[in-house]
C-alpha cells in the first residue's frame, strides 16, 4: 500500500450496496480503497479487493494491521430476513460476532480511524402510526433475529464510542434498492419476474407478498452518498436515520412497474413470501442527517424504477453483463 492519503477499508465491499458505495468513492473521493468480501470479487476500478472472513479475527487482524485505514465501512451483513427467520442462530454470530471482531481489531491495533456502522430501520420494528415519522429516538421493538442482530450491532458501536473513545459513527438506512440488487428483495423480485415475462421465460403472472405494507424507499446510491458524507461531517458517537420521508405502498410501486412493462400481467400473492410481524407503515425522518451534512435523497423513484428494471432486461436479455450494465446506469445518473 502506499503511505500517502487516506485509506478507506469497505467491508461487504462484494454486496449490493458495497459495490455502490465503492462506485461513489471512487467517482467522488482520491482514497485508497480496499474491500473485504467473502470471497473475491471484481468491484470498481481502482480498488483492491480482498477475501476476508469477519468471522476469521486472525485474518482480520493481518490485514488492517497492513493496510491501517482511516476509514472504516461496516457494510458486511446477513441482511436477508426470510434466512434469519429460518437461522436465527447464523445471523446473529454473523453479524453481531462479526463487528465485534472488527472493533476488536481496530481497537487492539489503536487505528485512528472513523468507523461507520451501517444499521438497519428494522430495528425499530413495530411501531405505532403515533409514533410516525420515526425518529433516532423511537424505541427498539424488533420482529425478528434480523432486526435483533442490527440492535446488537447497532449498541456495540455506541459502546465503542463511549467506552473507548472510537469515532464511531452509526446509521440506519431505510428500504434501498436500485440496479444490481438481489432478487430475494422485493422490488428486486417484481423487476426480474416482469423481465423474464417480457422474455418469455414466465408465465405473466407476477408472485407477491403483502403489498399492503407501506415503507420508505430510497435509492441506493443517495443511500450510499449519506454513507460517504457521514463519515466526512457528522459527528462520532451520533445515530442518524437514512430516509426519504415518504410512505409508499407496496402495491402501488408495483403498479407503477407493471406499467412499465412490456406485455400484460396479473398479480397472484403467494404465502410463502409473507412475513411474520410486517410492520403495516413506515416511513423515516431524516432531519438530524440533514443537518449534520447537508444530505438529501435526488433521485426519484421512478428513475430508480427504470434502472432497476432496465438492469433486469440487459442482465437477463443477454445484451450486456450485469456489471456493464450498472456502470452504464451510474454514468448516466452522475452525468445528467
Amino acid at each position: 500500500m502506499s503511505g500517502e492519503g487516506k485509506v478507506a477499508l469497505i467491508t461487504g465491499a462484494g454486496g449490493f450496496a458495497g459495490r455502490h458505495l465503492i462506485a461513489e468513492l471512487e467517482r467522488t473521493t482520491d482514497w485508497e480503497l480496499v474491500g473485504l468480501a467473502l470471497r473475491p470479487t471484481p468491484a470498481g476500478t481502482r480498488t483492491r479487493m480482498l477475501a476476508c472472513d469477519l468471522l476469521d479475527r486472525e485474518l482480520l487482524e493481518r490485514t488492517l494491521a497492513q493496510y491501517r485505514p482511516r476509514l472504516v465501512f461496516h457494510l458486511a451483513a446477513q441482511s436477508y430476513v426470510p434466512h434469519a427467520v429460518a437461522a436465527p442462530g447464523n445471523t446473529l454470530i454473523n453479524n453481531v460476532i462479526g463487528q465485534l471482531n472488527l472493533l476488536e481489531v481496530c481497537r487492539g491495533l489503536e487505528l485512528d480511524a472513523t468507523v461507520l456502522v451501517v444499521g438497519s430501520s428494522d430495528a425499530y420494528g413495530l411501531v405505532y402510526p403515533s409514533e410516525l415519522p420515526i425518529t433516532e429516538q423511537q424505541p427498539f421493538r424488533p420482529g425478528n433475529a434480523y432486526a435483533v442482530s442490527k440492535i446488537a450491532q447497532d449498541m456495540l458501536g455506541y459502546q465503542y464510542w463511549l467506552a473507548y473513545g472510537m469515532r464511531v459513527i452509526r446509521v440506519r438506512p431505510f428500504n434501498h434498492f436500485g440496479p444490481g440488487q438481489s432478487d430475494r428483495f422485493a422490488i428486486a423480485n417484481f423487476t426480474r419476474q416482469i423481465a423474464e415475462a417480457e422474455l418469455g421465460r414466465i408465465e405473466p403472472a407476477l408472485l407477491v407478498g403483502n403489498l399492503e405494507a407501506e415503507r420508505d424507499f430510497l435509492d441506493v446510491r443517495d443511500v450510499v452518498r449519506a454513507y460517504r458524507l457521514a463519515v466526512e461531517r457528522a459527528e462520532p458517537g451520533e445515530v442518524y436515520n437514512v430516509a426519504s420521508g415518504t410512505a409508499r405502498r407496496i402495491g402501488d410501486v408495483l403498479a407503477q412497474l407493471m406499467q412499465r412493462a412490456r406485455v400484460a400481467l396479473t398479480v397472484r400473492q403467494d404465502p410463502t413470501r409473507m412475513r411474520p410481524a410486517d410492520s403495516p407503515r413506515l416511513v423515516g425522518n431524516a432531519t438530524k442527517l440533514h443537518a449534520a451534512t447537508g444530505w438529501e435523497p435526488t433521485i426519484a423513484i421512478e428513475r430508480s424504477l427504470d434502472d432497476t428494471l432496465d438492469y433486469w432486461r440487459h442482465t437477463l436479455g443477454g445484451l450486456s453483463g450485469a456489471s456493464e450494465v450498472e456502470l452504464a446506469i451510474r454514468e448516466r445518473d452522475h452525468l445528467g
